[in-house]
């Protein structure tokens, strides 16, 4: 067995090994979710961590692992009535991120189902967790299926398989700790929500840390036992004080003035539901024993707040986690207990205030003018700082925003623009997007067979059984009625004699599945000139705002493409990260020509490099545009052909029609119609539209029958 890394030997990350270490204390605090860069040593302080904990005593042969205290009545191994005990060190289970769900869950011996003819349960990685760690790495790339087994799970404590004639219930009560680049996406906010607490780490910045870093890892790569050896006086200590700590917690008051602080903080923060309060009441009171004081006091309630509100702070999936502290601060204040030395009765009145010299900041005990530590008077905030030099005068460039209409509702004249070389607009500032909406489902038509998600009908290994097959290849995953039934006529031919069935190769059939699968969501931006009206790029951003928010509901992969000027550009190559588009929309400029053909070429290559890498994701192509094509010679025949290029290989699109005005050509449509595509307008994207037909790309294959 290999050497763990010591968790003594971690340099820095105060608060991953905090967060660690008090669940350890206390595992009802909720797990831990670390956030962090690659390279940071989360998977290793994580593996450590394991090294620390107590030793569980279990029932002897008990694969369920019961507490010889207080068996579980309901263990499939039990009853355990009077049964030996023995003592095993905690264990610490790896959930892959491949790992299917008869591994997380368990299912039916299938071998003894078929030799013995009797049910017999094989049990899961959620078994094996049960009193120990379950860690997840990459938990932001784990599949949608075992994320629901986890939820469900981490919040009874147990476990429940249902399928396959198999009715099993059993105890599920682990630590969850998970790992996660922020970079590769982020998680569901329902899966973050089951984290108790949560820690961002990054690598240090400091040379004297970083070198000390260096020195530790190849001192243990070079000799691991060696180097374990000579952390094991500290590992000792420390799990030694994890005991202490442990036994201390039964103890701990909680009283009602820390529980009114926490109930304030959550309710000053918006958290929704009630687990992060019930969270913090755990971590404060862990954070007490773990400091080895009998009550929680109000730096507890603040170190709660910082580790258990962050990630449930988020309104929507782009916003990054984080909380104000100063405002925490504020609120901790306004709600702290009143120190009786204090009370009205045993003050004198004051005459008069009191100047603003009095005191070594002009104000009250700590600094500020109610003594309230010196906060900023009000309007002093960033969101009230002055405006910038220059702004709403003539000293500097930049002017004011012109509004689009005048109080009396008339159009407002638009000042003349400069014109670029060849008339084209010039580039003009980036504008903030429209609130995003929920959007209608967008689907490829046809059944693929890609990654698991939640747009398009596709053959997956989870989803609703649909028929059966002869194995192609490796037996997947089981069609066991089928089997039986092929199996079954050929009992008495086969000799069988015995309760067991008999079954050959050629009997066995693997279960035809249909759910939803994940694709490649390729942004096509129109970022010309003709879309530069304030007004309409802000829609339109919001629009493709909304189509980010949908992509990143149902799992898909998404890039994004924008062509101005003389050419397109790739702004965001594919990733999972549905977050860094939403980043990179935020900052689009606009202006210049329209270079239409252009954008579908720059698509059409990025999707060539794509089916390379991953041919079985599909992608659906959704160009954002009013359908102007100008610059170049022949513009619009070259953007015809430019599509019917993207058509002839199948590639499913949307075009997501901008043009405004009572005016409207109709460019947009004739663009759907070289693309085989469908066309939508901004209305009609809407899921809550009245004013449309429901619309969706399999519309096209109608089009296409024709």
């Amino acid at each position: 067995m290999s050497t763990r890394y010591p968790f003594t030997a971690v340099v820095g990350m105060d608060d991953l090994r905090l967060a660690l270490l008090l669940n350890a204390v206390s595992p009802a605090v909720g797990g831990v979710l670390v956030r962090g860069e690659k390279g940071t040593a989360k998977s290793t302080a994580v593996r450590a961590l394991a090294d620390l904990l107590p030793d569980v005593s279990v029932v002897a042969g008990c694969r369920f692992s019961c507490d010889p205290a207080g068996p579980d009545p309901e263990c499939p191994d039990g009853p355990h009535e009077v049964s030996p005990a023995e003592s095993r060190a905690a264990r610490m289970v790896e959930l892959p991120v491949g790992a299917s769900e008869d591994r997380l869950a368990g299912s039916l011996d299938i071998e003894r189902a078929l030799s013995e003819g009797v049910k017999a349960f094989e049990p899961g990685l959620l078994a094996h967790a049960h009193r120990g760690i379950l860690y997840v790495d990459e938990v932001n790339l784990l599949h949608d299926h075992l994320i629901d087994l986890l939820l469900d799970a981490a919040a009874m404590g147990a476990s429940y398989v249902e399928r396959e004639g198999v009715s099993v219930r059993h105890a599920a009560r682990f630590l969850l700790v998970g790992t996660m680049n922020p970079e590769e996406g982020e998680l569901r906010p329902q899966l973050l929500d089951r984290f108790g607490l949560t820690v961002e780490v990054a690598a240090s910045r400091e040379p004297d840390q970083r070198v000390e870093v260096v020195r530790r890892r190849l001192a243990y790569d070079a000799d691991p036992a060696g180097f374990a050896a000579r952390w094991a006086a500290e590992e000792e200590a420390l799990r030694q004080r994890i005991a202490t700590a442990r036994a201390l917690l039964p103890d701990v008051v909680l009283g009602d003035a820390a529980l009114r602080q926490i109930a304030a903080v959550c309710a000053a923060f918006e958290v929704d539901g009630m687990r992060a309060d019930i969270v913090m009441a755990r971590t404060a009171t862990a954070l007490a024993a773990w400091a080895g004081r009998a009550e929680v006091t109000e730096d507890d309630v603040r170190q709660a707040a910082l580790l258990a509100l962050p990630h449930r702070r988020r309104r929507n999936p782009f916003d990054a986690p984080g909380l104000d502290e100063d405002k925490l601060d504020r609120t901790l204040e306004e709600f702290a207990p009143e120190d009786p030395q204090d009370s009205p009765e045993d003050e004198e009145p004051d005459p008069e205030p009191e100047g603003p010299d009095d005191g070594p900041d002009g104000g009250g005990p700590d600094g500020g003018p109610d003594g309230g530590g010196g906060q900023p008077p009000q309007g002093s905030g960033p969101d009230d700082a002055p405006p910038p030099s220059g702004a709403g005068s003539d000293a500097g460039p930049e002017q004011p925003s012109v509004p689009d209409q005048r109080s009396d509702g008339a159009p407002e004249q638009q000042p003349a623009q400069p014109q670029n070389e060849g008339g084209a607009a010039p580039e003009k500032a980036a504008v903030g997007a429209a609130e995003p909406f929920k959007t209608r489902r967008l689907d490829v038509p046809g059944l693929g067979e890609g990654a698991d998600g939640r747009r398009s009908r596709a053959r997956t290994a989870h989803g609703r059984t649909t028929g059966s097959r002869r194995p192609q290849g490796a037996l997947g995953k089981l069609h066991l009625a089928a089997t039986v039934q092929a199996a079954a006529p050929h009992q008495k031919a086969r000799g069988r004699s015995g309760p067991g069935l008999l079954v050959r190769r050629d009997d066995l059939r693997e279960a035809v599945r249909e759910g939803r699968e994940g694709n490649l969501v390729l942004f096509v931006v129109d970022a010309s000139g003709s879309m530069a009206a304030r007004k309409r790029m802000t829609a339109v951003k919001g629009a493709v705002l909304s189509l980010l928010l949908d992509a990143y509901q149902r799992r898909d992969k998404v890039g994004m493409i924008t062509f101005r000027g003389a050419d397109a550009e790739l702004a965001l190559p594919p990733t999972s990260s549905v977050e860094a588009g939403a980043a990179r929309l935020e900052q689009l400029p606009t202006g210049g020509r329209t270079p239409l053909a252009a954008g579908l070429l720059k698509a059409h290559e990025v999707l060539r490099v794509e089916r390379m890498r991953d041919a079985s994701r599909r992608p659906l192509v959704v160009v954002v545009t009013d359908g102007r094509a100008t610059g170049g010679v022949e513009p619009r025949p070259r953007a015809a052909k430019a599509a019917r290029l993207l058509a002839a290989e199948g590639t499913a699109s949307v075009v997501v029609d901008c043009e405004a005005g009572p005016v409207r050509l109709g460019l947009a449509g004739e663009l759907a119609r070289d693309l085989q595509g469908t066309a939508v307008t901004l209305d009609e994207l809407r899921a809550d539209s009245v004013s449309a037909l429901v619309r969706t790309v399999t519309d096209t294959t109608h089009r296409r029958a024709a």
